[in-house]
């Protein structure tokens, strides 16, 4: 016969070993959405014409930021802020050409820190950039790499285009030697094949994270953060026929403003070199309207694929009975120029490449299917997702947790959003300094131009060191106003080199620089970036 107190004691010892199972099974998985490339050209954020459902659905249910912005138009460097909530300042990361490790050692990462509260962290597709993936340290469990009965995906699926990359890289590395290998040589932009969508890398990548979500759910002593991230629509953008034939090649609408900002910095925009580097693409010169519509076609079909994929994703989870205890956050590491002006591209430090889509569903919010036009960061995602989840904030962090608008979307937030890029118009496309190797390439006479139209404008301000290596376009976007200011990073108390101001009420397609216009206006608004700035140094 067990006695009262024998009895109390067994039940006490049964429910402090079941607790950690409790507080696990309390806390919420997490998918994790990434897009590379993604500008806001989607239904659901009044695109007339993409085919997006699975996000307009989302969106619809959960809520969407109007206003949210990326801290460097570059995959590496936006990536690396996300991922460990600092800004790009603090992590020392401006071009795609340097490791997050190599720099920041130590840094605790955002499913770093999930993984430490309990957490199993895992990924399918580019979280990271390409080297920084962490392995080991951000994830603690690996996706599986193959999906019985599915072929590896492929680059290219028609053999043309398998051709033409060959020939392409074949006629470069004869022209340009090892310059080659930083991108020269590249097959065809786009790409429509009858195909299955996992013969591509993100259709075979969204198989991979189902595996994966199976796998995590199955054990019920940890929550989940899934990380499932998008390549398309970066280039090149090869997508399953099928997503091409929903769109009306005639009834695309192309970019309304296709030049430079009136007065704009003459070092604020580049000459489309990604874009440039592939097959088929003109090295110099502005692109037809034939062609331009093909390209902005490619982009749209690339954007229905990833949505289509996304809807996968999500009806697993349903089917899982995972949906009423996941966390669902969908971003983009930076927006992209379509002929936007004149560029083809991101790195810019202007509205079309540092706006960002990005939309949230959680379970227990209060407000469903509403927009907010609160301005928020990418920085901000680490810290909301920790206090979603009930677990402490590192330190370490600088954004802002934008929990609060997920019950009041509309109350007063932030004053200022902060993005920065190194001189677009004098780096290479993934924003390392020019290398003798690329003045040698077709890039040589584009820069040559570009070199030209800056000395123009900045006459005795010029020096090539300066413009080439240190100079900085740090912008802030406030409720009205976007301002750029153009300064020598190793000074950055040192006067300007040249600021501009585009005011979004008047002129929302910032198509006129009216910083000499409003002089006040500037100097207070540079005022606030500078207290930024030396708070983040």
């Amino acid at each position: 016969m067990i006695t009262s107190h024998r009895f109390s004691l067994c039940f006490l010892l049964l429910v402090f070993a079941l607790l950690p199972n409790v507080a696990a099974a309390e806390k919420p998985n997490i998918l994790f959405i990434a897009i590379d490339d993604l500008r806001p050209e989607l239904g659901c954020y009044g695109s007339p014409i993409a085919v997006t459902p699975s996000m307009n659905k989302l969106a619809s249910q959960g809520l969407l930021f109007n206003r949210a912005y990326c801290q460097q138009a570059i995959c590496r460097p936006s990536r690396a802020s996300l991922m460990t909530g600092t800004r790009p300042e603090t992590t020392g990361l401006f071009h795609n050409y340097v490791s997050l490790r190599e720099l920041q050692p130590d840094v605790v990462t955002l499913p770093q820190h999930f993984i430490a509260n309990g957490y199993e962290a895992a990924y399918s597709g580019k979280i990271f950039h390409r080297g920084d993936d962490d392995q080991g340290r951000s994830w603690s469990y690996a996706c599986p790499k193959s999906i019985k009965g599915i072929k590896k995906p492929v680059g290219y699926a028609l053999p043309e285009n398998i051709k033409s990359r060959n020939e392409n890289f074949k006629k470069m590395f004869e022209k340009y030697g090892e310059a080659a290998k930083r991108g020269l040589g590249i097959g065809p932009a786009y790409e429509s094949a009858d195909v299955s969508d996992e013969t591509y890398v993100d259709g075979h990548n969204t198989l991979r994270a189902i595996e994966a979500m199976k796998v995590l759910a199955a054990d019920k002593s940890k929550p989940f953060f899934l990380a499932m991230g998008y390549k398309l629509p970066h280039l090149n953008w090869v997508a399953p026929k099928k997503y091409w034939d929903m769109y009306d090649r005639a009834k695309i609408p192309m970019a309304t403003e296709s030049e430079s900002p009136d007065g704009g910095a003459a070092m604020g925009l580049h000459a489309s070199f990604e874009l440039r580097v592939r097959a088929g693409i003109p090295k110099e010169g502005p692109l037809d309207e034939e062609l331009s519509r093909t390209l902005k076609h490619a982009y749209l079909a690339s954007v229905s694929y990833v949505d289509a994929q996304i809807g996968i994703l999500l009806d697993v989870l349903e089917e899982q009975g995972l949906r009423d205890d996941t966390i669902i956050i969908i971003w983009s590491d930076h927006g992209w120029h379509l002929g936007d002006m004149g560029v083809w591209g991101k790195a810019t430090n202007y509205e079309i490449a540092t706006r960002v889509p990005m939309m949230i569903w959680t379970p227990d919010m209060q407000v469903r299917g509403q927009k907010t036009d609160a301005l928020v960061e990418l920085v901000d995602i680490y810290p909301t997702l920790c206090e979603l989840a009930g677990i402490s904030l590192p330190k370490h962090l600088e954004g802002k947790s934008f929990v609060p608008l997920l019950d009041d979307p509309t109350q007063k937030w932030k004053d200022a959003a902060f993005s920065q890029y190194p001189n677009p118009a004098l780096r290479e496309w993934a924003a390392n300094p020019l290398s003798v190797g690329m003045r040698e390439t077709f890039f040589g006479p584009l820069i040559n131009q570009v070199e030209k139209k800056i000395i123009k404008q900045q006459g005795d301000k010029w020096n090539r060191e300066l413009f080439e290596e240190h100079l900085m376009g740090y912008t802030m976007r406030t409720d009205r106003y976007r301002l750029v200011s153009w300064r020598d990073y190793r000074d950055r108390d040192a006067e300007p080199v040249f600021v501009e101001l585009y005011d979004h009420e008047a002129d929302p397609h910032e198509t006129s620089n009216v910083a000499d216009k409003y002089p006040e206006i500037t100097n207070r608004l540079s005022e606030r970036l500078m207290a930024q700035i030396r708070k983040s140094k």
